[in-house]
């Protein structure tokens, strides 16, 4: 399957499961204060195991083209919503999986990464989406000052539309995989019908980020 028959079928799927939320009228807020009338709930995919079980497949076809068959030791998910995504991607390579937290625990052996792996393992990031990347920053500084190389991350969706998401990590030498994004979800969309007053707002979001939420915020 290419790429683009992928994130067809990702974007299908995330809309039948109803993971897709347009809400231009109450905006949702991102980690980083950002504004946005679209919200993609990848948290839903795990209460539908033939949705996963079909998503996880193209994950890891999508790895091995992109990637390399042999490109990872240790698949490492991202506190908290990566974890399960990483847990079946692992399994499905047969690979040892570790989880990142956002931050030490602040007792015990105040670890930052659960799990065992060796000095300079190559380890592919989990998580289950990317906005504007901010997170990935602090699972990757994290493994990389215990020891591990992170050349790869992996997210189900990425919104596409936050240039920093991508320079940020390419600045890191990671390279971010996606099964789709935003654009892939408005064709999708528009094939099923949806209204086009709101997926004109959502493409209004896309096209100027900033500048939408500067109108609602001055409303």
């Amino acid at each position: 399957m290419t790429d683009a028959a992928t994130a067809q079928l990702t974007a299908d799927i995330l809309l039948e499961i109803q993971a897709v939320h347009i809400r231009p009228g109450e905006p949702f807020t991102f980690t980083s204060g950002r504004l946005s009338p679209v919200y993609v709930d990848c948290r839903k995919i795990i209460s539908f195991p033939r949705a996963r079980n079909r998503l996880m497949a193209m994950a890891v076809d999508l790895l091995a083209r992109n990637a390399g068959v042999e490109a990872f030791d240790v698949i490492a998910g991202g506190e908290t919503a990566g974890i399960p995504f990483a847990a079946w991607i692992a399994e499905r390579l047969m690979l040892p999986m570790v989880y990142v937290r956002k931050k030490p625990k602040g007792f015990g052996r105040n670890a930052q990464i659960e799990g065992d792996f060796k000095d300079g393992a190559r380890m592919l990031l989990v998580e289950d989406l990317a906005t504007d990347g901010g997170s990935k920053h602090i699972f990757i500084d994290a493994m990389t000052a215990a020891g591990a190389v992170c050349r790869h991350a992996f997210v189900v969706f990425h919104y596409g539309t936050f240039p920093e998401a991508i320079t940020g990590l390419k600045a890191k030498g990671v390279t971010l995989h996606a099964l789709a994004t935003w654009a892939d979800v408005l064709i999708a969309a528009e094939r099923r019908g949806h209204a086009k007053e709101q997926l004109d707002q959502v493409r209004s979001f896309l096209s100027d980020p900033d500048g939408w939420a500067a109108k609602r915020k001055s409303a």
